[in-house]
């Protein structure tokens, strides 16, 4: 296990390319980020090393490696240096008792730490420094009190595993080993059921980085969803705290998952980034594209007049250009989800009635008489801009991002189906606004602030309102915003045409 060669197969990069709820981290990408870390650190036989949800030791195991190198001359006789390593150094937390076998099995070459074959000779206990304990969530009012997860979905007899992780389970996570640690590195869990309608979830990642930053190490990274850049249920403090912090001092971004999780697919990418304790400043963000660095920039997390992460080094330039415009977002304009109070489920009459009006739902066309109406009853007589909250993800390019926007006449409403994205009393500031919908810079604006298929109100804030009283076309809009030829450029490698015909 410490020699450089190159050996096939390994039994981890197999384990990465399964399918599971649980995202195992490839060899590979484990030393991508191992890579972040100052050359010096695996010559320091002081230095400890913490991955606080192991799953099948590949970051301890790697670790190892390097360790084994580098102490080579510090340690010179290879068995009291792998001893020293094994007891001294590295450190995990397993985040199940399955787990937790593997990775004493990938680490220490036995799921024993003191068994027959183990690798390190000092360890008096099986568990060694690859821990497991079992624990029980803490029930209030149906949900844990720790990590939010539901009840119903997580209340389980012994047999079974609790999914409540140790580290976040623990309000001094420094108790589990009563130390501290130079480096905390790991690929947390990233989300559990909440409980809520189909595969509702929580997201639980940022709770594993949180839980980090409380003991303090030197460095710390850690892989997880790209959700948090302007997106994800209950992460506005996450991304708040992220993008204050000027200690992250490295980003990488994967906009498309299975770039570096084979046949895995996570909504809005994936990315790990490297914070240092003891060092602020510009944040490097690389991108990156199909497995290769496409772009790299210094720059801060968060841009002025931004609220959101923007993940592309490439539209920096486009969002200032717009920005020094000062013009009001078209947000403000765009309707709260369910416009008319009535659910994606709703169905209407599949014929028209005396008093009916018209209503645009999942699946075509009802009829509804307006006392049904539950909201915004004084819109219903409007002309009326219809936009799917729901278009396509970012995972791969070009895509539309939006659904196609629908001009509909007075007497309409609309289920939770559409938003209502602006209304008026003449046609053709209806069809302007339309065509403006259709244009590849307003979707491109958002897609710097929609990181899943979700398409709600708040992810028009970069796009700024226009006079409606014209039409918009991508080369009028250029030009008023003075974009250069590869700022075009890349705003088309992004977002697919729409036709904006009348109706």
């Amino acid at each position: 296990m410490f020699t450089n060669n190159n050996y096939n197969p390994d039994v981890l990069s197999c384990l990465a390319n399964l399918s599971s709820d649980e995202v195992f981290t490839p060899p590979q990408l484990a030393n991508s980020i191992l890579n972040l870390l100052p050359v010096d650190i695996w010559s320091d036989k002081h230095a400890t090393f913490l991955d606080p949800v192991c799953k099948t030791g590949v970051f301890l195991r790697e670790m190892a490696k390097r360790l084994d190198v580098g102490l080579e001359k510090v340690i010179p006789d290879r068995q009291e240096r792998i001893n020293h390593i094994f007891s001294k150094q590295l450190y995990g937390i397993a985040i199940t008792e399955l787990t937790s076998l593997l990775s004493r099995r990938s680490v220490y070459c036995s799921k024993t730490a003191n068994g027959e074959y183990s690798v390190c000779e000092t360890f008096d206990n099986p568990q060694g420094n690859i821990r497991f304990k079992r624990i029980e969530h803490t029930w209030e009012n149906g949900r844990c009190a720790w990590c939010g997860a539901s009840e119903t979905n997580y209340e389980r007899g012994e047999e079974l595993e609790t999914h409540a992780y140790q580290f976040i389970h623990s309000e001094d996570p420094e108790e589990i080993f009563k130390m501290k640690f130079d480096v905390i590195v790991g690929n947390p869990p990233y989300q559990l059921s909440d409980g809520g309608f189909g595969t509702s979830a929580k997201s639980i990642y940022q709770l594993f980085v949180k839980q980090a930053k409380k003991l303090n190490p030197t460095f710390l990274s850690m892989i997880i969803p790209a959700r948090w850049f302007s997106g994800g249920k209950g992460l506005d403090a996450f991304r708040d705290e992220m993008l204050s912090d000027n200690r992250i001092r490295e980003i990488h971004d994967f906009p498309d998952a299975t770039d570096i999780f084979p046949g895995v697919q996570i909504k809005g990418g994936i990315c790990y980034f490297l914070w240092c304790r003891d060092q602020g400043g510009l944040c490097k963000v690389s991108s990156y594209h199909k497995g290769k660095d496409t772009s790299v920039m210094e720059r801060p997390l968060r841009e002025e007049n931004a609220e959101t992460f923007i993940r592309y080094n490439e539209a920096i330039s486009i969002f200032a250009k717009v920005k020094s415009f000062r013009e009001p977002s078209i947000k403000n304009k765009i309707s709260v989800r369910k416009p008319f109070g009535l659910e994606t489920t709703y169905k209407g009459k599949p014929k028209p009635f005396k008093g009916s009006i018209k209503l645009y739902q999942n699946g075509g066309i009802g009829y509804i008489a307006i006392k049904d109406i539950k909201a915004n009853v004084n819109l219903v007589k409007s002309i009326k801009v219809l936009i799917p909250p729901l278009g396509s993800g970012s995972d791969s390019f070009p895509h539309p991002i939006l659904g196609k926007p629908l001009v509909v006449p007075p007497n309409t409403a609309c289920t939770e189906t559409y938003l209502v994205a602006g209304c008026f009393k003449n046609k053709r500031e209806a069809k302007n606004l339309k065509s403006y919908l259709c244009t590849r810079f307003l979707r491109f604006l958002v897609l710097l602030n929609k990181p899943t298929q979700h398409a709600t109100s708040k992810v028009y804030s970069f796009v700024p309102v226009q006079d409606f009283s014209e039409p918009w076309t991508d080369e009028k809009l250029y030009k008023k915003y003075g974009l250069t030829k590869d700022e075009i450029a890349f705003i088309e490698s992004k977002i697919r045409p729409m036709e904006a015909k009348n109706e």
